[in-house]
């Protein structure tokens, strides 16, 4: 990698590639595959062996898969290329965002033996949401399972018509015999990863395919004949078009977003890699054709920042690192102009000045520094006071450019330290991961006091306790939240509360008739109604007060309680013993013998649920949130095809599970959001449960 320091790349010479896809399709041994056969490592890692160059981190070597969104480089032919390996769990949704912003193209991996799956269509939305090119890369060839025409029919019937096949395999008595570059017209077979030119499949191979090569170009001509008028009148003259005809028009149809290319590879074998190492020059856009950007300068006016290397900088921090040892790397795509350490810049997103700190290239965790990157290119900052979706730009020109949108955690847990006196450290250590991940959020609730964790799912809460005790030495319990229930009364009724006492000296003597009715209000409401002095004006607030005191603890369970109205309508005092402490006191008494005569009744707080499931699952939903005592309000179609959203209220005790429900019935296609509104009675079948658990609890 030290070459990296010596060429300078300009915005037509660089490729900005995220690799996205469904988890286990094949991405990291994709990376690995492509490094190695470029020249850039001298060995080919593996996932298995935990010595892949992208998936370095203790998490992901333990897990094996991807957890982090890494980025790579390498150089091919003239070209630098910044590779963005991202996750394909949905728990890492967040790093998948941040690695399809800042590329140009976006490499989707399909699996010949599993084929396309949600992770598929997850990765390919969320590049057509940015406007990304995309290819399909299908990998796994050599399983035994492997079905390449399976899999490209299926990828037709999901993306429709501007999926057009580029390198295809030859099968021959279920085994690759060779592959078939339709651009060139020109057939490889591979030895010991090595591509040899070979015959086109003859007339009685191409008969027992499953598909027609003829066919399969017939297909790309069309393809590129749609993406100009000159080259339609050509195609449909019958003409056959030239090489270069064919790799101007699926690059201009890519850039489109008419075409996207598939071809297939083995990363093991490492089959097809030079092919695609050839295709990523040829058809993939650099930075200068697709990397111009709309911001809003300080007034609020649109921007538009074009990728020229002499207009002054911007650059966008699409994801942070908050590493411990070398502290804050913010990773940077330069919009604009040129970056170099020291030079002085305007976080537009704060308005706060800053300074370019050191800046390096990364190949995994290995840094190599960089004195100076182009517009186009992908840096990381070191130690600079900026976070993701921060805009960094040249004072003489300040514009922001839109934040990247992220899912918001609902799979939420209790936080709290194992060994006592760690709560800082948590809260320290948390911070640093929020800078980091900002799919999870941290907050204590307001009715339970308990510090909440809110992430992605089970497996993203796991990864982030694990960085918490890996990079931190923080060691945390998570629980299932307390659920905030309240108590209330539901008649009225007027009871005494007399407290006496006499203990030598002055006694004390408070005497209180107070009348305790429901009525709809979070807060005690307290009044008055006493004639002919039978309470002091002055004893009022003592009054109030041991109410108020009283109402955080119910009779039932101990919940704080609402809807109680309380009037102090007589009582009786003693010139010299009465006080306000005894009128607090039999306050008190009273308020506790008024609850338990007025009937209480628990409360339990009820949220309003928006969840979007595909079609065919909306009846398995609308069946689960009957079994949590949900109310189904309705169902309105979504603006995506295939999804419905189904609007209810439900109890939020029967919703700590929920997340992990919707991404098994689902296939995590599957989200919602939840928001408390309101409290209505626990049924009284439940009430014993929850003053026994309570109970324990305390």
């Amino acid at each position: 990698m030290e070459r990296f320091k010596l060429k300078n790349y300009d915005s037509t010479k660089i490729k900005n590639l995220a690799i996205a896809g469904h988890a286990g399709s094949g991405k990291t041994s994709l990376t690995e595959a492509l490094l190695y056969k470029s020249g850039t490592t001298d060995r080919l890692g593996k996932i298995s062996d935990g010595n892949t160059v992208s998936d370095f981190t203790p998490d992901e070597i333990a897990r094996k898969t991807s957890v982090y969104t890494s980025l790579t480089t390498l150089e091919t032919g003239e070209y630098k290329v910044n590779i963005l390996d991202t996750p394909g769990l949905f728990d890492y949704e967040g790093e998948m965002i941040e690695g399809i912003y800042a590329s140009g193209c976006v490499l989707i991996t399909v699996s010949a033996k599993s084929g396309v799956k949600v992770g598929t269509h997850k990765a390919y939305d969320c590049a057509k949401k940015y406007n990304k090119p995309t290819m399909f890369v299908v990998t796994k060839l050599d399983d035994d399972n492997a079905n390449f025409n399976n899999v490209l029919t299926q990828l037709k019937a999901e993306f429709g018509p501007t999926v057009c096949p580029v390198v295809v395999p030859v099968i021959a008595d279920r085994k690759i015999v060779s592959y078939v570059n339709l651009i060139e017209m020109q057939a490889y077979k591979y030895v010991n990863g090595k591509a040899e030119p070979t015959d086109m499949p003859t007339a009685e191979v191409a008969a027992n395919m499953e598909y027609r090569i003829d066919g399969l170009v017939e297909a790309v001509s069309e393809a590129v004949a749609e993406t100009d008028e000159a080259l339609f009148e050509k195609f449909f003259s019958g003409e056959a078009f030239t090489q270069k005809e064919l790799t101007d028009g699926i690059h201009k149809g890519m850039n489109s977003g008419a075409i996207t290319p598939v071809v297939c590879v083995s990363s093991t074998d490492l089959a097809g890699i030079d092919m695609l190492l050839k295709e990523i020059d040829l058809l993939l856009p650099p930075p200068s054709e697709k990397d111009a950007m709309v911001g809003e300068d300080a007034n609020g006016e649109l921007v538009e920042v074009a990728c020229n290397e002499n207009d002054p900088m911007t650059a966008f921090v699409f994801k942070t690192v908050a590493d411990p040892f070398v502290g804050k790397m913010s990773f940077m795509k330069v919009f604009s102009g040129k970056i170099a350490p020291n030079k002085a810049v305007v976080n537009a997103t704060t308005g706060a000045a800053d300074k370019i700190g050191k800046l390096v290239t990364l190949l995994g965790k290995k840094q190599t520094d960089v004195s100076e990157a182009n517009c186009g290119d992908i840096v990381v900052a070191l130690k600079m006071n900026v976070n993701t979706n921060d805009t960094i730009c040249d004072a003489s020109r300040v514009v922001q450019f839109p934040a990247m949108q992220f899912p918001k955690g609902s799979y939420k847990m209790a936080v709290k330290a194992k060994s006592q006196g760690d709560e800082s450290k948590i809260s320290a250590a948390i911070s640093r991961i929020l800078e980091e991940d900002k799919t999870v959020s941290y907050e204590q609730d307001p009715d339970t006091l308990e510090q909440i964790i809110s992430t992605l799912g089970g497996v993203h809460l796991d990864s982030v306790i694990c960085k918490l005790k890996n990079s931190f030495g923080v060691d945390i319990d998570v629980s299932v939240p307390k659920i905030a229930y309240r108590e209330t009364i539901r008649k009225k009724v007027k009871v005494q509360g007399r407290h006496k006492k006499q203990s030598g000296g002055h006694g004390q003597y408070g005497d209180v008739w107070i009348e305790f009715e429901p009525c709809v209000s979070d807060e005690l409401i307290f009044e008055e109604k006493v004639f002919g002095g039978a309470v002091p004006k002055n004893f009022f607030p003592a009054v109030e007060k041991g109410l108020q005191e009283s109402i955080k603890k119910g009779v039932l369970a101990g919940f704080p309680v609402v809807g109680l109205k309380a009037i102090l309508v007589d009582g009786s005092y003693h010139p010299v013993d009465s006080s306000e402490m005894a009128f607090k006191m039999a306050a008190s008494i009273a308020y506790k013998e008024g609850m338990r005569l007025a009937d209480p009744v628990l409360l339990e707080p009820i949220g309003a649920l928006n969840v979007l499931v595909p079609d065919d699952n909306t009846g398995d939903i609308m069946g689960e949130l009957n079994k949590r005592r949900g109310r189904v309000l309705g169902m309105n179609p979504s603006e995506k095809a295939g999804l419905t959203e189904v609007v209810a209220e439900v109890p939020m005790a029967e919703m700590a599970d929920f997340t992990m429900y919707l991404r098994q019935t689902t296939q995590g296609r599957g989200s919602y959001t939840f928001e408390k509104v309101r409290y209505e009675q626990l049924p009284a079948n439940l009430v014993a449960d929850v003053i026994a658990k309570n109970a324990v609890n305390d």
